[in-house]
């Protein structure tokens, strides 16, 4: 790891640009989807308003996917259902903010001749008042955690600095975790908005540990305060990366899948705004303070 940390003290003063990019790439794509569709990401129904039809089948999603588009033209999503730990299909789960419950069971009964009973098919109604009450309440408990931690952050440090730059540090990884939800096409639910709220914790703790280590303690050199800090923090980071993975590929449940999958999107980005953004930050105001220019 020497090569490492070589690295990065000839090269922590550029390394910030790699987040700045990410930062701006970030606000580009979730402004492109506020300008486009009023939410900075796609809804699922739990939060829009629409149907969830789970049938417990072995037919294709194609060709239930097929079979609605055909008849009816309105925008669908159907995703298989698993088996615990495996990738045998136990059904489909159908979601729609178009499509009505007589339609949908018209189509499975008359056109795929599937029999709906208790036992094997299910059916959900969200109102869109109640998915939007959902969606604001979520939205408001998100910005309440966010004030709250930015307290809490300038209560320990009791200065403007080092507590600007874990608010941001926090801020600029849910915001860029928001931006890859839009790329790969993830419609939020609440499980997903639950997600973000973790993730706040997960980020200011890497950071509080990061600048605690680097603004508070005072053995070693600052270069070393950095490198003690992300050996405990990657370490960390390692570690709830490999239990997520592992989650993510064994539960046959989507709403843990989608919980997963942003909590390791978060954790990924995590790293770049600790090491890259937050570090460099604190590194040019311990080395202003402590009166020195370099490690």
């Amino acid at each position: 790891m020497n090569w490492l940390k070589k690295f990065y003290e000839k090269q922590e003063k550029k390394l910030i640009i790699i987040p700045i990019l990410m930062i701006i790439a970030a606000i580009i794509i979730v402004g492109t989807s506020y300008s486009k569709t009023g939410d900075v990401f796609q809804k699922d129904v739990t939060l829009s308003g629409g149907l969830t039809a789970t049938l417990y089948t072995q037919i294709d999603i194609n060709t239930i996917e097929t079979a609605i588009k055909e008849n009816t033209n309105k925008d669908i999503i159907v995703r298989k259902l698993a088996f615990f730990g495996t990738d045998q299909q136990q059904g489909v789960v159908v979601e729609s903010q178009e499509l009505t419950r007589e339609e949908l069971e018209d189509i499975l009964k008359n056109k795929l001749n599937i029999e709906l009973t208790s036992e094997n098919y299910s059916f959900q109604q969200t109102q869109s008042s109640l998915g939007q009450s959902f969606y604001k309440q979520m939205l408001i408990a998100l910005l309440f955690a966010f004030i709250l931690m930015s307290i809490v952050v300038i209560v320990i440090f009791r200065s403007v600095i080092p507590s600007a730059a874990i608010i941001l540090s926090a801020a600029a990884d849910m915001l860029c975790t928001v931006a890859v939800i839009n790329l790969i096409g993830l419609r939020v639910s609440t499980a997903g908005i639950s997600a973000i709220l973790l993730l706040i914790g997960y980020s200011v703790d890497t950071d509080i540990l990061l600048t605690t280590k680097m603004f508070k303690r005072k053995e070693g050199t600052i270069m070393e305060r950095i490198f003690s800090s992300a050996a405990t923090g990657l370490t960390m980071t390692a570690a709830g990366l490999a239990a997520l993975s592992v989650g993510y590929f064994v539960t046959s449940s989507l709403i843990i899948k989608e919980m997963f999958l942003v909590l390791i999107i978060g954790l990924v980005i995590d790293v770049f705004m600790t090491y890259l953004l937050n570090a460099r930050v604190i590194l040019w105001y311990t080395q202003k303070k402590e009166g020195t220019t370099n490690a």
